[in-house]
């Protein structure tokens, strides 16, 4: 089976155009190996994925014969993605949301609003 299929198949990819892309650009690899769309995996082969600034991994068991749902995703495959791996994204999204302190920045409709009616507007 396609290395794209088994993405799409897996549901670490919304449609199989996602996942094609994502191997094109090196977000894929088998046995730390980039790959090409095409290629073909088979069963005991460890794939590594990057996506949204997560590196999965996962060991195939299993060829499914179309799109499993999500329930039964792990009966074809074992996850080997670390915890630490969850908890980085986490403290990066984090490290991202900056609270701005009143009196800095652009000011608000409400605040506009108060500086017209002190102005005379």
């Amino acid at each position: 089976m396609r290395i794209d299929q088994l993405l799409w198949f897996l549901r670490y990819y919304k449609s199989r155009s996602l996942a094609t892309n994502a191997c094109k650009k090196g977000h894929a690899r088998l046995n730390s190996e980039i790959l090409k769309p095409s290629r073909d995996v088979l069963p005991l082969d460890v794939i590594s994925i990057r996506k949204n600034q997560i590196h999965f991994k996962f060991k195939v068991l299993d060829i499914p014969k179309s799109r499993v749902s999500a329930k039964i995703v792990d009966i074809y495959r074992q996850d080997l993605t670390s915890k630490n791996a969850f908890d980085q994204k986490l403290n990066q999204s984090l490290n991202k949301t900056v609270e701005r302190d009143q009196g800095l920045g652009r000011p608000t409709k409400k605040d506009r609003r108060e500086i017209d009616g002190f102005k005379g507007k």
